[in-house]
């Protein structure tokens, strides 16, 4: 199946999901699919998806993450070997690190405005929907929404590290 066909696939899952969004044409190219994909993502309420949906969603952000390129951290050049301290700037979905810190906001589900270019939006967007549920399930059972400078951390999902640590930091006006 091609990239272009799995993107449609989803497309139509979650505009069946979601009909309010059913109105919204299909674009004809691989891009523009993959910005209305996006969006969807980002508006998806955290619930649960079908095994079929979750097996299409994970091809289709691996091969978006492969053809981006995963960064190794093993292979990274130390700026300073004896304190072991590196020192990389990138799309923080390509690191295959052990974990990647998100910006998160205090109700720790990730950014709901479509196609939103904040890390918090990206990193939902290519971890994947289960993302966040997990987060959702964490909120549930916490109670109240996450204090400044507290974490919480969840499986990384679809991206090539192993987990997500999400924190909220500080709000600082004028």
């Amino acid at each position: 199946m091609t990239r272009e066909e799995k993107q449609i696939r989803l497309i139509k899952a979650l505009q069946e999901e979601m009909p309010r969004y059913a109105h919204y044409p299909i674009p004809q190219d691989r891009e523009g699919q993959w910005r209305l994909l996006r969006g969807l993502f980002n508006v998806r309420p955290p619930m649960q998806a079908s095994s079929e949906f979750l097996r299409l969603e994970g091809e289709l952000l691996r091969e978006i993450t492969e053809e981006k390129g995963i960064v190794d951290p093993a292979e990274l050049e130390a700026i300073r070997p004896e304190e072991e301290l590196y020192l990389w700037q990138g799309d923080i979905t390509r690191l295959a690190a052990d974990g990647i810190v998100n910006a998160a906001n205090s109700a720790m589900l990730g950014c709901f405005r479509p196609n939103h270019s904040c890390i918090d939006n990206i990193i939902h967007t290519m971890a994947g929907v289960e993302l966040r549920l997990k987060c959702a399930e964490i909120m549930d059972a916490q109670g109240y929404a996450e204090p400044t400078g507290q974490a919480k951390i969840t499986p990384a999902y679809n991206l090539p590290g192993k987990y997500v640590i999400h924190t909220v930091g500080p709000i600082v006006d004028g």
